[in-house]
């Protein structure tokens, strides 16, 4: 299994890679953003760890770009530890967000468990003929172009009960 860290920090960054050198996977460092996004696309990974705060491109933009292209695990290793940042990370496709400091036993079942399940996700895209609903991003298109929500008379932000976990469908009706 090949993992790649992208993370500024070197004695995080070396630390991470023997440690998980150690536990048997091949283990691939990025220092910098614009470096982990160029290896993250011409590389194959099963998993990735990404720092938010990276010089060049931050970790909030590479998982942007990581999952326009590829659908593979990304855990979020950060000291930002705020709560806004945590659901940013998670709604931007992250399948997890640990903060700094943690456990490195902790981080490596978390790789491992990613790991066994596999890219079991639910699809973020639902497409019915030429019209694609991009539910993670938040856009919807038709036939490549994008229907802003303010054309419809649709509201971008969540319904309340969305945002503490409610679902679209029983919305469907602003929709």
């Amino acid at each position: 299994m090949a993992i790649l860290i992208i993370e500024d920090d070197p004695k995080t960054g070396d630390y991470l890679r023997k440690g998980l050198r150690e536990s048997g996977y091949a283990v691939d460092l990025a220092r910098t953003g614009t470096d982990g996004v160029h290896l993250a696309m011409q590389q194959v990974y099963d998993l990735i760890l990404l720092d938010v705060m990276l010089p060049g491109i931050d970790g909030w933009e590479i998982i942007r770009r990581i999952r326009e292209q590829r659908d593979l695990p990304v855990i979020f290793l950060s000291a930002r530890d705020d709560v806004n940042d945590r659901i940013r990370g998670l709604r931007l496709g992250a399948d997890d967000y640990l903060v700094k400091p943690f456990s490195f036993v902790e981080l490596e079942l978390r790789v491992r468990t990613i790991l066994r399940r596999g890219l079991t996700r639910e699809s973020d895209v639902f497409e019915v003929a030429d019209l694609r609903l991009d539910v993670l991003r938040r856009k919807v298109t038709r036939d490549g172009v994008e229907i802003g929500a303010h054309q419809q008379g649709i509201h971008a932000s969540p319904p309340a009960d969305e945002a503490a976990g409610g679902s679209l469908v029983a919305h469907a009706d602003r929709f």
